[in-house]
């Protein structure tokens, strides 16, 4: 079982989905709010540094989604400018146990990084909004 750092969007079906997954493995969880977290450049770069840039945006992002903003059009530089003025931008969730970190929620990948136990779902990737009166405008903002 493993400590878990899970920054999420408060009230995200998507995120609730991955931490009950997570809890029924049996690991604990401390949830941050990604969207009021103190984000510096360097912590993002943590997370994110080791994906294309292309994979640090949140797809159901209403900016994204509008086209807006075009990840694949960006530059590291660019891209981690945008995601620390606007977090909704970020995928998520990010995830932390000890020094190792992982964004998003792939089950394989995070099968093969703390485990999922026996009942893990099929490989899939459990990211975005689960309820259907959101799917194609994304979760609705957290509240105040």
């Amino acid at each position: 079982m493993a400590h878990i750092v899970f920054y999420e969007k408060p009230g995200c079906g998507g995120n609730a989905r991955q931490k009950a997954l997570l809890r029924g493995a049996r690991h604990t969880l401390e949830t941050r709010d990604l969207l009021a977290w103190p984000w510096t450049a360097q912590a993002l770069l943590d997370f994110l540094a080791p994906l294309p840039v292309a994979q640090w945006f949140n797809r159901a992002a209403p900016s994204v989604k509008s086209g807006e903003v075009v990840p694949e059009q960006l530059d590291a530089e660019a891209a981690l400018a945008l995601l620390l003025a606007e977090p909704l931008l970020i995928r998520r969730p990010l995830m932390q146990s000890g020094d190792s970190r992982l964004v998003g929620f792939d089950t394989q990948q995070v099968h093969d990084w703390v485990g999922l136990g026996p009942n893990a779902p099929a490989p899939a990737a459990l990211e975005g909004c689960a309820a259907a009166p959101h799917a194609s405008g994304g979760c609705p903002a957290p509240s105040p």
